[in-house]
């Protein structure tokens, strides 16, 4: 049996690790995905490296927008 097909596979992220006990082909499902939720810092490793990491913790997507760059451009000083 090909590693690839054993669930050994994790898949990390910006925020932590997503998930582990994967198959390769269900790893790069996963990050597929997660790069169309726009999320970073991708990448496939084992579960026994990804033992070692944090689960992952997402900001909650709506409350982050009261912080954003662009919610204060157009402000003026003093207006």
């Amino acid at each position: 049996m090909s590693d690839l097909n054993r669930r050994r596979w994790a898949v990390q992220s910006e925020y932590g690790r997503e998930a582990a006990g994967l198959t390769y082909e269900e790893a790069a499902a996963l990050v597929g995905r997660l790069r169309a939720e726009k999320t970073s810092g991708l990448c496939i490793i084992t579960d026994e490296a990804a033992s070692y990491l944090p689960l992952a913790k997402r900001a909650d997507k709506k409350s982050a927008g009261g912080n954003s760059k662009r919610a204060r451009r157009g402000r003026k000083k003093g207006a």
